[in-house]
This record gives C-alpha cells, sequence and structure tokens, in this order.
C-alpha cells in the first residue's frame, strides 16, 4: 500500500485526506480547535504497522465547507467507501469523539473499535462553564475579534481550568492557535446546517459494541474527566485511562504516553486469544 493524499469528494464536499502505511486501518478524526496535523506524532508512529488515514473535516483545515446539509459521521462512512475499506479502527479527540461514536452507532460494522480521547458526546447537557465560554467565544467573534476568540479556546482547551499559559508546552500552544485562527478565517456559507444522529449517542451508549479505549487528561475540566468515566460505565467492553499532567489535547501534550496506550490497546486486540 502506497502513501496517498488529495481531495476526495465526499457528499459534494472536498475534504483533504491523508494515508500512511500498510496493515490494519487506523481512522483519525481530529478536534473541533485543530485539523488533521494535530495527529503528526500518531501519523509518523502508527503508520509503522498500520494503515493510518487521517483527514480535515469539512470547514476545516484544506477541505472546505460548501453549503446545505450534512453530517460529519456520513462523511466519515463515505470516505472509508472511497478509499476501499469496509472497516477500521477509529480514533477521535474531543469533537472528533462524537463523530466516531455517532459512526459507530450509525454504521454498526463499520469500526473495529474505539479510541476516544477526552471525548464529547452528541446529545450531553454542556456544562455551565462551557455555555459561559461559548457566549464569551461567540461576542469576540462577533466583535470580530478572531485572535480574542482563538484565546479563549487555548485558554479552556489547551491551558485547561488548573493551569496559565506560561505552564504549557510553547510549541503545544502555538500549533494549536495556529489550527484554530485558521478555522475561524475561514468563510462558511450561511445556509450550512449540520444535520445530528437522532437518537443523539449519549442514550444509546450501552449500543456500542465494539472494544473501545478511553483516554483523558487529569487537568482537563472536571466536566470531561466526569464523562469520560460515564462512558466507561455505560459502554460494554471499556477500558478508561487517565493520564498525568495533560489537559484537553493530550495526545499533542504527551504524544509519547498517548501513543503508547492506544498501541497497546489495538495489539491486544489481535493478540491470540489465551487458552
Amino acid at each position: 500500500m502506497t502513501d496517498s493524499s488529495g481531495l476526495a469528494t465526499i457528499n459534494g464536499a472536498k475534504i483533504y485526506y491523508e494515508t500512511r502505511g500498510e496493515g490494519p486501518p487506523v481512522l483519525l478524526i481530529h478536534a473541533g480547535v485543530a485539523d488533521s496535523r494535530m495527529w503528526d506524532a500518531q501519523f509518523e508512529a502508527f503508520s509503522a504497522s498500520y494503515r493510518v488515514i487521517r483527514f480535515d473535516l469539512r470547514g476545516f483545515g484544506r477541505s472546505e465547507m460548501p453549503s446545505g446539509q450534512f453530517a460529519n459521521h456520513v462523511d466519515v462512512r463515505a470516505l472509508l467507501d472511497q478509499l476501499g475499506l469496509q472497516s477500521a479502527h477509529v480514533l477521535g479527540i474531543s469533537f472528533g469523539g462524537a463523530i466516531a461514536l455517532d459512526f459507530a452507532l450509525a454504521y454498526p460494522g463499520y469500526a473495529r473499535s474505539l479510541i476516544l480521547g477526552a471525548p464529547s458526546v452528541g446529545g450531553a447537557v454542556p456544562s455551565e462553564r462551557v455555555k459561559r465560554f461559548w457566549q464569551e467565544e461567540d461576542q469576540a467573534l462577533q466583535a470580530g475579534d478572531l485572535d480574542g476568540a482563538t484565546e479563549l479556546n487555548l485558554r479552556l482547551w489547551v491551558d485547561g481550568p488548573q493551569r496559565t499559559p506560561d505552564q504549557v508546552d510553547l510549541d503545544v500552544r502555538e500549533a494549536v492557535r495556529q489550527m484554530q485562527l485558521a478555522i475561524f478565517r475561514k468563510k462558511i456559507p450561511n445556509d450550512v446546517e449540520e444535520i445530528d444522529l437522532n437518537p443523539p449517542a449519549i442514550g444509546r451508549l450501552s449500543e456500542i459494541t465494539v472494544p473501545t479505549l478511553i483516554l483523558v487528561g487529569d487537568l482537563d475540566l472536571e466536566e470531561k474527566v466526569a464523562l469520560g468515566a460515564r462512558l466507561a460505565a455505560e459502554i460494554p467492553d471499556t477500558r478508561r485511562v487517565v493520564l498525568p499532567g495533560v489537559a484537553h489535547m493530550l495526545n499533542m501534550e504527551r504524544p509519547e504516553l498517548f501513543n503508547r496506550h492506544v498501541l497497546d490497546f489495538l495489539a491486544a486486540l489481535s493478540a491470540p486469544a489465551k487458552e
């Protein structure tokens, strides 16, 4: 299998994707404050043993956002189909975790396993802190203050509630800043409508039948840590790991530790059963 990249036409949208490596396919779905570049450390490490696919969701990175209705989990299915893949291990961070869950519920059999980092979940009630953040972000964007809106995102999703900016890896912070600012600068048509999975995932967690790994950082928002614990309690075949000294962007802050947990999880799935 050769490496490939390009723009695939997915449900009327031009979606940028990259693949690398050979072996069982692993699909990476990025966070809402980032694009596929957030996976640099995983793309290299995982491709030694797997066929790794990363892509930019509509309206992120090098993918366009055309007019009309869409659903991200439907785009995921179409991308796998276009690549000739009938199934994949699916890894999603934050908003990407919510898409991974929706995909697994909407298309049983397509997800071989789920790996969810600090996941959001469709239908979950947002905390008061997140509601205030959304309001402040919207006010900054309405005022045309893209830098201010970006900093709000960095403070919540990169620094976390327990750290100041100077306590965070400057390279990680700058990488997310560039990706988030690029998202805000994209021109989005006024008639775009995202279609949610119905019924939403939050009430259907027990329907997830594939092996699932949940990773959260101990410096993330308390409500995110609690949500990860809820998923671990309600998804039948689940392992939960709390990574120390890391907040929401756990794969970027502690890539070696993150990669080890993911690769160990995947290796265990393919190991022969003990008699």
